[in-house]
């Protein structure tokens, strides 16, 4: 669809004077097929936040295990107990990886399992208890909102009850995992096992009211519409403005090998950086956009520094869950390509750590 230029010039005067966007000013953005107008418009919105600095942490993921009950139709990762490929960590190995595998400068670990059938929440706790102890000032940034809600069921606590347990563990700050698509037609067809939107929103409101930040997802490009991408942006900012406790947002683009969704294609560049530039200037009340470059790639994430992203993310140190889907990225970066990519793009390469106090910043290229 091409907007009227009317249509264009009434959209840049409003994100100009900094209003607020509606549902169907979304829409139409994503219908637009002007990407370079979308770009100007987000960069506008991101330069007003964070002018030219792109952060990024020097981070290490790790997950416990694979084993899952789920039946999510976008999963390549999650194994049924026995099935060749699946393991759970005991607490000693997942201590030993984590340090193991540490950067220099580490931050933040990073902690995101499957649904455990018979793993006691004792063990979750024990888990963030031990990596804490051992990586004393490193963030522990750990868990789903699927996750939260899965230990309040097996530990018999409710969800607010399991957050206070964890924080006091250790526990910083939740993931963002689980959100996908909020929309219950999308739900119901790629996870309908999984919690619903509301449940996913409560259980971040309820960290954001204990202290806790967290990070806020989306996964598109698959069976979603524009409608409903922007339908899910616009929960998450109506929480936002409740909370303030979300950090940043990351659209996840959708990866289709080894999983029961392989006949839709996946997003191309074009809709990626549609998604990150709509975004933007959608979240006014977000402070940072991440380009997860995992999920989108070293080059687009770089490119997407021009529509509206001004976080590419980490080190990462062994992503699995994307690469199961078929990530053809690198498993792990270092800081120095980091900065190079960042520092390519004529920005300021800028350490942070998980909130977002920088760590250091670096000039650009000469």
């Amino acid at each position: 669809m091409t907007m009227s230029t009317a249509q264009l010039t009434d959209l840049e005067h409003r994100i100009y004077a900094g209003q607020r966007l509606s549902a169907e000013d979304g829409i139409a953005l994503f219908e637009c097929d002007n990407l370079s107008f979308l770009g100007k418009l987000a960069r506008f919105a991101q330069q007003r936040r964070s002018g030219n600095h792109v952060f990024f942490n020097i981070n290490r993921h790790l997950n416990l295990t694979n084993v899952c009950f789920g039946t999510c139709a976008f999963c390549s990762f999650a194994r049924r107990e026995g099935q060749p490929g699946a393991y759970t960590l005991s607490v000693d190995e997942a201590v030993e990886k984590a340090v193991a595998g540490a950067p220099d400068g580490l931050t933040e670990l990073h902690v995101v399992n499957s649904l455990h059938p018979t793993l006691p929440f004792d063990y979750y706790v024990t888990v963030v208890r031990h990596l804490k102890a051992a990586l004393p000032k490193v963030h522990i940034k750990a868990y789903t909102a699927v996750e939260i809600d899965h230990f309040s069921k097996i530990g018999g606590l409710s969800p607010e009850d399991v957050l206070r347990v964890l924080k006091e563990a250790g526990l910083a700050s939740l993931t963002g995992g689980g959100a996908e698509i909020f929309a219950p037609r999308v739900r119901r067809a790629i996870c309908p096992r999984k919690i619903s939107a509301e449940r996913w929103l409560e259980i971040h409101s309820l960290a954001h009211q204990l202290g806790l930040h967290t990070t806020a997802t989306m996964l598109f490009g698959h069976l979603e519409t524009p409608a409903e991408r922007v339908d899910h942006i616009l929960r998450l900012r109506a929480l936002q403005d409740a909370t303030g406790g979300f950090l940043v947002f990351v659209p996840l683009r959708f990866h289709n090998v080894g999983n029961n969704l392989a006949h839709v294609p996946m997003a191309t560049a074009h809709e990626v950086l549609k998604t990150f530039a709509v975004s933007r200037v959608l979240l006014d009340n977000f402070a940072h956009l991440k380009a997860y470059w995992v999920s989108v790639g070293l080059e687009t994430a770089q490119l997407a520094l021009e529509f509206g992203v001004d976080d590419l993310d980490g080190t990462v140190v062994h992503e699995q869950i994307h690469h199961d889907a078929g990530a053809s990225t690198p498993q792990q970066i270092s800081k120095d390509a980091l900065i190079r990519l960042i520092q390519e793009a004529g920005r300021i390469p800028t350490e942070r750590d998980t909130v977002y106090n920088v760590v250091q910043t670096y000039g650009k290229l000469a």
